[in-house]
């Protein structure tokens, strides 16, 4: 299993460190993107100038963003209507890999929940180790009776 040690601290298994990294960049775009003039006609490049961006960092293999400006509220009139990118509009899709593990997580807005909702869709590489059991408990961690 790879192991990461960037300074003092708890090491990082390569699964761990990969599915901290997903929800970094995840939230990176909510925060960072949230706010900025969308229209129907700039959607799609405002999606691939977010894409190009996260994909500079780190371990990212693939990135997809859809934006979907008619989930928005009201169109301002004239020459300068437009909409502000909010939470519903969003669609963002990461793929993280490093030599032995494979990361997949998503960003979308549920609306059952009324909230953006980042979700680990899909992990591949190694399994974490077992937690050791303390001897005399159960997994659970109830005394046994002797």
């Amino acid at each position: 299993m790879s192991r990461r040690r960037s300074g003092p601290g708890p090491r990082l298994s390569s699964r761990e460190t990969l599915l901290f990294e997903a929800g970094i960049k995840l939230g990176g775009v909510f925060h960072q993107y949230l706010g900025i003039p969308v229209s129907r006609r700039t959607a799609s490049a405002l999606a691939r100038v977010i894409e190009g961006a996260v994909g500079l960092q780190p371990f990212v293999r693939r990135v997809s963003v859809r934006i979907r400006p008619e989930r928005g509220g009201p169109v301002g009139r004239g020459r300068y209507g437009y909409r502000y990118l909010v939470p519903e509009m969003l669609e963002v899709r990461v793929e993280l890999a490093d030599e032995t593990t494979e990361v997949e997580a998503t960003l979308r807005h549920r609306r059952d929940l009324h909230y953006p909702l980042m979700k680990v869709e899909r992990v591949r590489g190694p399994v974490p180790p077992p937690r050791r059991r303390r001897r005399g408990a159960t997994v659970t961690g109830r005394l046994r009776q002797r």
